[in-house]
C-alpha cells in the first residue's frame, strides 16, 4: 500500500491528551499513514515533513488549510431491514405520539425481503454513512424475529462490520404476543446458537412496551455465556431500570438516555458504561433531548450515534447528530466531536479508532472547511471533502 503524506493542515483533531481541550488540536500540523495506520503526527511545515518522510511511493495530499479529524464511530444503527415508516413519521409530525410498536411493520417488511434486496439496501447506507465520514458502524439485528430471519441479519451485517449485534429481544413478535416467557427462551436458545458465529455483541431493549428487568439480565446473561459481550437500549420513552441492568452487568454501553435519574448518573459515571446518546431520535419523534451537559459533568463517558432505523430515526448524517448535541444538548463543539469519534470508539471498547495517533487505524476525515466547528455551525452542509478508511482514500 503506497503511503500517504497529508500535510498543510490547519486544525488536527487528534482527541490525544491536551489539558482543557478534548480534542487534542494541533495546528498546521501533518500526518503519515503507512500500511493502513498512523505512523507520525506533528506539528511541522510540509516541506520539512516531506523531506524527513519523503520517498518514491508516498503519496502526498496538501489539505490547504483544511480540518482533519478521525472517521466518525456510529456505535449505535440498525440497517438491515425492509420497507420504511414515512407514514408513521407523517403522523407523528401531525401528532400522534411515538411508541415502539412500529417496530413490528419492519419486521413484517424485512421477513418479506430477500437477501439481495437487504443486502442492496444495506451497502447504500453504508455507501451514504462513509461520504458523511463515517468509517466504523455498528450494525443490530432485530427486525426479524426469527431463528431464520435474525440469522440471516446477522450474516448481512457481517458482510460489511465487525461490529454486529445480536438484539433478538428487541420486541415480542406478534406471533408470541399470548407467551412473552417462550420468546424469551427462544432468544436465550436456538436464535442466539444461529446468531452468535456473527456477532460480536448482544443487546436489549429494557423498556415498558419491549422487556422487562429481569428479561434483559436473562438475554444479556445468556449472550455472555456465548462469548458475546453486552449492549443495552434504556431509558428512552421513560424512566427506568436500564442503566441500572447495564451497569450491574458491565455493558460496554448504554444507549438513548434520555430519562435519567441522578442515582441513574452516579451509577454511569462510577463505571466504565457509556453513555451513548442518540438526537436523531429527539429530533424525528420530538420527545425531550437527553441532557448531555449533566453527564459530562458528572463524568459520565458520552458517546453520539444516529440509531439510523426506518422509525424513530432515519438518519446516518453524524455531523447532525454532532449539531443537534450542540444546539440541544449542552455540549460544545469539541465535546460533540470528541462523542463522536472518540466517545464512539469507548462505546465499542476499541482503542485503535476514534483518534490520531500513531498506532492507530488511519481512519479520517477532510473538511472543506478550516475547524470542526463548521460542524455544527453550517448543519446540513455536505462539509465532508475526502474520507481514508484503512489508510484508503474511499471518498
Amino acid at each position: 500500500m503506497t503511503a500517504t503524506l497529508i500535510t498543510n493542515i490547519g486544525e488536527l483533531t487528534t482527541n490525544v491528551g491536551a489539558d482543557g481541550d478534548p480534542c487534542g488540536t494541533l495546528r498546521d500540523a501533518a500526518v503519515l499513514i503507512d500500511g493502513g495506520r498512523i505512523v507520525w503526527v506533528g506539528e511541522a511545515a510540509a516541506s520539512d515533513v516531506s523531506s524527513r518522510f519523503a520517498r518514491s511511493t508516498t503519496e502526498r495530499v496538501d489539505a490547504a488549510g483544511r480540518a482533519v479529524l478521525p472517521g466518525f464511530v456510529d456505535a449505535h444503527t440498525h440497517l438491515v431491514f425492509g420497507g420504511d415508516r414515512a407514514g408513521e413519521f407523517e403522523a407523528r409530525m401531525a401528532g400522534t405520539p411515538y411508541s415502539a410498536g412500529g417496530i413490528r411493520s419492519t419486521v413484517a417488511a424485512t421477513r418479506a425481503a430477500g437477501d439481495d434486496e437487504l443486502r442492496r439496501r444495506l451497502a447504500g447506507f453504508i455507501d451514504e454513512m462513509r461520504r458523511q465520514g463515517t468509517t466504523t458502524v455498528e450494525i443490530k439485528t432485530g427486525y426479524g424475529l426469527s431463528v431464520d430471519d435474525e440469522e440471516r441479519l446477522a450474516r448481512l451485517a457481517a458482510e460489511v462490520t465487525d461490529e454486529v449485534t445480536f438484539l433478538g429481544a428487541h420486541v415480542i413478535p406478534p406471533e408470541y404476543a399470548g407467551d412473552r416467557a417462550g420468546y424469551v427462551d427462544l432468544v436465550c436458545g436456538p436464535m442466539l446458537e444461529r446468531c452468535a458465529p456473527f456477532a460480536r455483541w448482544v443487546d436489549v431493549f429494557c423498556e415498558d412496551g419491549a422487556f422487562t428487568a429481569a428479561e434483559a439480565r436473562r438475554v444479556l446473561e445468556a449472550g455472555v455465556a456465548r462469548g458475546l459481550e453486552p449492549r443495552v437500549h434504556g431509558n428512552q420513552l421513560a424512566a427506568g431500570p436500564g442503566v441500572a441492568v447495564a451497569v450491574g452487568l458491565g455493558a460496554a454501553s448504554v444507549d438513548h438516555c434520555t430519562y435519567l435519574s441522578d442515582t441513574d448518573i452516579a451509577l454511569l459515571a462510577a463505571s466504565d458504561t457509556v453513555a451513548t446518546l442518540l438526537p436523531g431520535v429527539e429530533f424525528s419523534t420530538r420527545q425531550p433531548y437527553p441532557d448531555a451537559r449533566r453527564l459530562v459533568d458528572a463524568g459520565v463517558t458520552v458517546a453520539l450515534a444516529s440509531d439510523c432505523n426506518p422509525g424513530s430515526s432515519f438518519t446516518s448524517s453524524m455531523p447532525l447528530m454532532i449539531a443537534l448535541a450542540v444546539r440541544e444538548m449542552g455540549l460544545t463543539v469539541a465535546e460533540a466531536v470528541w462523542a463522536a469519534t472518540a466517545g464512539g470508539a469507548r462505546a465499542l471498547r476499541r482503542a485503535d479508532i476514534g483518534g490520531i495517533a500513531p498506532g492507530m487505524r488511519a481512519d479520517l476525515v477532510l473538511l472543506d472547511a478550516p475547524s470542526r466547528t463548521h460542524l455544527a455551525y453550517r448543519p446540513g452542509v455536505p462539509l465532508v471533502a475526502a474520507v481514508w478508511k484503512d489508510g484508503r482514500q474511499v471518498v
